[in-house]
């Protein structure tokens, strides 16, 4: 009975069991009362030899957690190390494990951890600091995302001449053709006495609006001279095609030639006494050769008259230069100074060149003994300094090479100021290159274009011609009107009549121009740029308001011009090319 007793007495319940348990130490690891108080410098993990086995018989493993879990919750750990190493790679490295758990190739958190976690919080206030630092980095998070450009009230003036503009817009444009015999005659009328009604802002039915038609008719006018109705004068550069099989009785009749250009003379100092007087903003003179823009004092930012051509060759310039008139090649001197900067970069390497021009200077001597010995036969006759030598005739060619470099392009435009305006219109008439001496266009003068009326001058009307289509946009199509006009157009009549579609399309609409290569470069800056707001001399001058105060800004374009023009809500944009 004893030995029963003793037996049951032997027996433990479960709970006792349990509690044993929850007592018994961890084997080959620390207590929570011990983890917390190790010292700075204890590793946290067995050494790498007993990773691979188990932590204690009595425990069991998680199956459902990576190797990593198992050391514990994550720590704050210090990601600037006393080696300065790449605090963006060891992150990269770190990801990567805890994604895979795999440990090879990675850094151990023993090695990451080695001032211990006392120091931790410290460290992790500067983990907080160079974190930004590396996603600003990320070159894609650094750029700004490009903006739009917003759109202005206004663009910017172009000086170039157009010979086509097609404008296109959702609402219909049949309201610009065929206009009724008085509309007509109302804006040739008022175009003659530069008289300008104001429209409503707000037109709903532009067809039903006959001074809106009137208006468009007034936009259309511009003057030329000569007029020929079976010769297009314009444009004169490269335009053989257009003369070749037309009538040119002047052609082998000089008392015509001399007419013509008595007339043309008379006309040109007509165009100028009005541009001097302020009741002519500006006119262009179109040769077979180049184009020649005059403007009035307070146009594109000058305080005085200006007057640039383009494009000009060497003998030009100093034909002009002869005649003693003064100009500057505004581009010129930009190049100049761009070669100037490169020159800077070179004369770092003089020092080098001249170690070797001990070995250049024994090739030179070579040289000049073999010239010598080619041309000594001259001296045998004695006619060697009659004979210009190849040397001389180099120099010559190299002193002459960056103005010949620029003949015929647009960095060979050439600016006239002030007084010596007077002197170039004198050159024109006077000089013989100004007429073809042969070709299609011989004995005929220029051609001169202006927005108002002057002497000799003949009154002449864009072509416009309206169409409707149907335009295929996102998958639908939309109805589409445009209207295309042709002619030498000029700055003047291309914003008259942007301003006038503004108001009858609603501003919505957009434009493609077509500039007449050569007149480009007319919007290169001029030398004294005050743009004084000279209204009251030229508030006379045959242009809407508007328009005059356009034109007084000073050019922005540069060697460019406009190619397309588009406003929507009122606001324009556009592209240059």
């Amino acid at each position: 009975m004893d030995e029963q007793t003793n037996s049951w007495s032997s027996c433990k319940r479960p709970a006792d069991i349990i509690r044993l348990k929850r007592k018994r130490p961890r084997d080959g690891g620390e207590s929570p009362g011990e983890s917390g108080s190790a010292p700075a410098s204890a590793p946290l993990t067995a050494p790498p030899g007993l990773r691979g086995l188990p932590r204690s018989r009595g425990t069991r493993r998680n199956p459902f957690v990576t190797s990593d879990s198992t050391l514990g919750p994550p720590k704050k750990v210090a990601l600037i190390d006393e080696d300065h190493e790449d605090v963006g790679g060891l992150i990269k490295l770190m990801s990567a494990e805890r994604t895979s758990g795999d440990r090879r190739g990675c850094p151990s958190r023993d090695s990451l951890a080695e001032t211990g976690l006392s120091e931790g919080d410290s460290r992790l206030e500067t983990e907080e600091q160079h974190v930004p630092d590396l996603l600003l980095e990320n070159p894609l998070e650094v750029a700004p995302v490009p903006t739009p450009p917003a759109g202005c009230a206004e663009y910017p003036a172009d000086w170039s001449l157009k010979t086509r503009v097609l404008f296109t817009s959702p609402a219909s444009l049949s309201w610009t053709e065929q206009p009724k015999a008085q509309e007509e005659a109302l804006g040739l009328s008022n175009s003659c006495r530069a008289q300008f009604g104001a429209l409503p802002h707000d037109l709903q039915e532009p067809r039903s609006w006959s001074e809106l038609r009137s208006a468009f008719q007034q936009c259309l006018v511009y003057w030329q001279h000569p007029s020929l109705p079976w010769l297009s004068l314009f444009p004169r550069i490269n335009a053989e095609k257009s003369f070749s099989g037309k009538n040119t009785p002047w052609t082998q009749d000089g008392a015509v030639q001399e007419s013509l250009m008595k007339e043309w003379s008379v006309s040109l100092s007509s165009l100028y006494s009005l541009l001097k007087a302020g009741l002519c903003p500006y006119f262009y003179v179109c040769s077979y050769q180049f184009t020649v823009l005059f403007r009035a004092a307070g146009l594109a930012g000058s305080h005085c008259i200006t007057a640039l051509i383009s494009p000009t060759t060497r003998g030009l310039r100093e034909a002009m230069r002869t005649e003693g008139v003064e100009f500057s090649v505004p581009l010129l001197k930009e190049r100049r100074k761009i070669s100037e900067q490169h020159k800077a970069f070179q004369l770092r390497g003089e020092e080098e060149e001249e170690e070797d021009k001990e070995f250049l200077q024994v090739d030179d001597d070579c040289q000049k003994g073999d010239e010598e010995d080619s041309l000594s036969w001259l001296k045998e006759m004695g006619i060697q300094d009659k004979i210009r030598t190849p040397e001389g005739i180099n120099i010559q060619l190299q002193k002459g090479a960056p103005t010949l470099s620029v003949d015929h392009k647009p960095e060979s435009v050439v600016r006239v100021e002030g007084s010596h305006s007077f002197n170039l219109i004198n050159f024109l008439i006077n000089c013989k290159s100004v007429v073809a001496a042969a070709g299609s266009q011989t004995g005929l003068p220029p051609t001169l274009l202006a927005p108002t009326a002057f002497r000799g001058a003949t009154m002449n009307v864009l072509k416009g011609r309206s169409v409707n289509a149907r335009n295929l946009v996102d998958s639908a199509y939309q109805n589409i009107s445009s209207l295309e006009v042709t002619g030498p157009i000029l700055p003047s009549s291309l914003h008259a009549i942007t301003a006038l579609l503004q108001t009858a399309q609603k501003g919505d609409f957009s434009a493609a121009l077509y500039t007449h290569t050569p007149t480009a470069v007319m919007n290169t800056k001029t030398g004294n740029e005050q743009c004084n707001k000279a209204v009251g001399t030229l508030a006379h001058c045959g242009l809407p308001p508007a328009s005059v105060d356009q034109l007084q800004q000073p050019s922005t374009l540069g060697k460019t011009a406009l190619t397309h023009i588009t406003m929507k809500n009122h606001s324009y944009t556009w592209k240059t090319g």
